[in-house]
């Protein structure tokens, strides 16, 4: 899923992480592994965000996939495998008027 820079800043509002910017040289190799995303790095390794629905109330949400795991303490490089679902969600929009009865 490709993010808006307002999505970017959400996301980034709610995880720990730091977005890798569309003109980095490593983005065409990304793309070409992984598809077109947004990509996230943090402690972990690297991540992309996938779309999960909608909340009860509406607000759409995504949910962080991790897709390499850094290949040692130094954080120099990565490790790539079958992209892994994690348990933390994102929360794209409100879905609508905070004011809503």
């Amino acid at each position: 899923m490709k993010l808006t820079s307002a999505l970017v800043a959400r996301t980034l509002d709610q995880i720990e992480a730091q977005a890798i910017p569309d003109n980095h040289p490593a983005v065409p190799q990304l793309n070409s592994l992984f598809g077109d995303h947004t990509f996230f790095l943090d402690g972990s390794g690297l991540n992309i965000v996938e779309p999960a629905g909608s909340t009860n109330s509406g607000a759409q949400t995504a949910q962080v996939v991790k897709l390499a795991d850094w290949k040692d303490a130094n954080r120099t490089s990565l490790v790539p495998h079958d992209p892994e679902p994690t348990d933390v969600v994102i929360v794209l929009d409100s879905g609508g008027s905070d004011d809503a009865a």
